[in-house]
């Protein structure tokens, strides 16, 4: 088959597929950057051993086990605790510092993945004097990511960056105050836990579930397109109260969005924005 011809076949079955999963499981990945779509997909063959995607997507359809699968390379789950650091030294020296009179907070993580940047931010707001008023509702698609996260168990290897990337964000105390170790494996203690809602959100599909003070969603909008990136700054416009915060990741902005207008610069280096006050 000569590769143009071979290349629209492969647009094909991706969209089929795509579709699909949308009408059979209801998440809709339709809108995501075909390019990196395209790369998961190609892992998802080598990993049910199917030759084509019209093989796969009957395997989706008639088997659910392969679905929950297939939604480790749809969506991801690469994080690390204190990630980017002089991010939460923004929200430790610029952000938290203007939720402290509030009575009573939110906050939203949005594709809180396995919930390295949930237990963050927790420690950032117990070091801030904060947790103890705040609720942190943390949404993502990925069942499997979700259980992983509400039981805050990651392994020991990793702790060492984590530590190192909680010192570099200004802490104030050890890591190791939050967790306890044992068989190779940290826990984070109940006292964070009990701070946290986890919950399926999809960014695609659903709606905004309250107001909150701070929306932190990084690193997913990359997966985006142009409209699904709108959508998904439109309801954290939508969730935040007036004058509330928003975080995006590294290499993503406000400053082509439909949004735009509706926010303001807070830390730029940091792509952290403040909602603007009604005029």
């Amino acid at each position: 088959m000569p590769h143009r011809e071979r290349s629209k076949t492969l647009d094909i079955e991706q969209r089929l597929l795509i579709d699909a999963i949308y009408l059979r499981y209801h998440y809709d990945f339709r809108s995501y950057a075909q390019a990196s779509l395209c790369r998961r997909l190609n892992a998802a063959l080598a990993r049910f051993q199917c030759k084509t995607l019209s093989q796969l997507q009957d395997r989706v359809l008639h088997e659910p086990d392969v679905f929950a699968g297939m939604l480790d390379y749809l969506t991801v789950q690469v994080s690390d605790m204190f990630r980017d650091p002089d991010y939460f030294r923004a929200l430790r020296e610029q952000v938290l510092p203007h939720l402290h009179t509030y009575p009573l907070l939110k906050i939203w993580v949005a594709g809180c993945s396995t919930g390295e940047e949930v237990y963050s931010l927790a420690v950032l707001l117990q070091e801030a004097g904060l947790l103890e008023r705040t609720f942190i509702y943390a949404t993502d698609i990925n069942a499997k990511a979700l259980q992983a996260a509400s039981a805050g168990v990651f392994d020991v290897e990793r702790v060492p960056a984590f530590s190192q990337n909680h010192a570099a964000s200004g802490a104030v105390t050890s890591l190791s105050d939050y967790y306890t170790a044992a068989y190779g494996r940290v826990v984070f203690h109940k006292s964070l836990r009990d701070h946290m809602v986890f919950s399926d959100h999809s960014l695609a599909t659903d709606s905004v579930f309250s107001e909150v003070h701070l929306v932190s969603c990084r690193n997913v909008l990359i997966y985006f397109e142009r409209a699904l990136q709108d959508r998904a700054l439109g309801l954290f416009r939508e969730a935040l109260c007036q004058r509330g915060f928003l975080g995006l990741g590294s290499k993503e902005s406000l400053r082509f969005s439909t949004q735009a207008d509706a926010f303001e610069d807070c830390v730029p280096l940091q792509c952290i924005y403040r909602k603007k006050a009604l005029a």
